[in-house]
């Protein structure tokens, strides 16, 4: 073996599980390196999913916001867009947040090594460096964050140049017609949104019975009522039987006899974690069918000096639930395990037109579960703050315990919901008695805001608990 460049811990994937991990280490006195093998830092959070997608969805929804709004739409012709031009946008995004994450490496003295990883014993690495070059690494302690990868079913040709995953997608050089999105999960609502935003016509096939069925089902159907009003075609309960590429479009033909023919089709069914190119079985690992490592409380592996965080562990998949399980696994590495833990209720984020975000119980649950809960909604469109900014569309919905005002679960629909649910999330951690619906209703909110859908919400929930 050739000699091996020693560091106390190594960390392999920048994206925000590596990150958080590879931070906590180093300030915490370790000799850190991160593995990295594309050109640039950031992982597939920063160039292919949360941060490219978000800004898409940005540019697009302000597009929508100028074209609908009377102090700019004074043309009959409506302002366009093509995918090319918001992509400059994101392409600018992407690049801020590049330097400003490789300035933490540099700031905190952790080694950067681009190239790809594998195992060769349970403390060596080697890297295959970009020019073919390779080197050996060892360290007492290793993170595995390597993320995951749009799955490929092995009957869908995505060498194809009109066929399209959610990586792929951003490389999309014409401007489609229309598209046909397979999976109707976050990525394949959200996508819906931004290519239809663009007045590109959508086919959006689901495979289940309703879009994101684990939303609380008000806020699922009134997803499905604004992307159908919106010009989007859901297809429920659909799998599909043939997917064809042709020189002038694809062909998706479903098991139920259904043809749909479009520009193109962006595959959005299922993610596969990163997995294959460690050579993990070298040190013992076995990952499941999906690509991903099980692990403890503490993130550990059956491999006691070997942690692994993000989406390669699977659930919650999130960028936000990633930094934080990277922090604590570098915890658990340094003290033998982590004292905190991922909170129990994470807000949900999903950026489609219009946005969504919930926390906590859905009505569902709590009615299965036999709990005596009130509902108090505020609509947007009764807001002065929305009334001003013209974003009429969307209401938040509290749930609490008819007796003790407990908040049990708060959902929000409408333009910078995900924002709005942050502020319920603060007073649901609250311990000792300080979650109570009560809060709202005696604090006061800067007018006009949005936040003040909470105060609005709770006296409309309260007038509803029978004496």
């Amino acid at each position: 073996m050739a000699k091996a460049h020693p560091f106390d811990s190594i960390v392999i994937g920048s994206g925000p599980g590596g990150e958080g991990a590879a931070m906590m280490l180093a300030k915490r006195g370790q000799r850190v390196a991160i593995i990295e093998a594309e050109s640039r830092l950031g992982g597939g959070c920063t160039h292919w999913g949360t941060i490219p997608s978000k800004a898409l969805r940005h540019s697009v929804s302000r597009l929508i916001e100028f074209n609908s709004s009377p102090l700019f739409s004074q043309s009959t012709l409506p302002r366009r867009l093509t995918f090319k031009e918001i992509l400059k946008h994101a392409d600018s995004v992407i690049r801020k947040q590049v330097k400003l994450r490789s300035s933490f490496y540099e700031r905190n003295d952790v080694t950067v090594i681009h190239g790809t990883a594998e195992f060769i014993d349970e403390h060596h690495l080697q890297v295959t460096h970009p020019d073919g070059s390779k080197d050996t690494f060892q360290a007492k302690n290793f993170v595995i964050a390597t993320g995951s990868r749009p799955y490929h079913p092995p009957d869908v040709d995505f060498s194809h140049p009109r066929i399209y995953d959610s990586d792929s997608v951003l490389n999309l050089a014409h401007d489609p017609k229309s598209i046909i999105i397979f999976g109707a999960g976050v990525i394949g609502c959200e996508y819906a949104s931004i290519f239809r935003g663009l007045a590109c016509k959508v086919d959006l096939i689901n495979m289940r019975e309703r879009l994101l069925s684990f939303l609380d089902t008000e806020f699922s159907d009134a997803l499905s009522y604004h992307l159908r009003n919106n010009g989007v075609v859901i297809r429920h309960n659909e799998e599909y039987a043939k997917i064809e590429g042709r020189d002038d479009g694809v062909l998706l033909e479903t098991k139920s006899g259904k043809r749909i023919f479009a520009d193109c089709l962006l595959y959005a069914n299922g993610r596969s974690g990163n997995i294959e190119k460690l050579n993990v079985d070298k040190i013992g690992l076995t990952p499941n069918y999906r690509g991903q490592l099980e692990v403890d409380d503490n993130y550990r592996t059956t491999v006691k000096h070997v942690y692994a965080v993000g989406d390669i562990i699977g659930y919650p998949s999130l960028a936000s639930a990633a930094y934080d399980q990277g922090r604590f696994a570098a915890t658990a590495l340094l003290d033998g395990e982590c004292e905190t833990k991922l909170v129990s209720d994470i807000p949900t984020g999903i950026y489609t037109i219009p946005e969504i975000s919930s926390i906590g119980a859905t009505e569902e649950e709590l009615t299965a579960a036999n709990v005596p809960y009130e509902v108090g909604r505020a609509q947007f469109k009764h807001l002065a703050r929305a009334q001003i900014a013209d974003s009429l569309v969307g209401s938040l919905k509290l749930l609490f315990h008819r007796d003790t005002k407990e908040i049990l679960g708060i959902h929000c629909f409408g333009e910078r919901a995900s924002e709005i649910i942050h502020i319920g999330q603060a007073i649901m951690e609250q311990k000792d008695g300080g979650n109570t619906i009560d809060y709202f209703v005696n604090t006061t909110f800067n007018y006009p805001t949005m936040a003040e859908a909470y105060r609005v919400a709770a006296l409309n929930g309260l007038n509803r608990v029978a004496p």
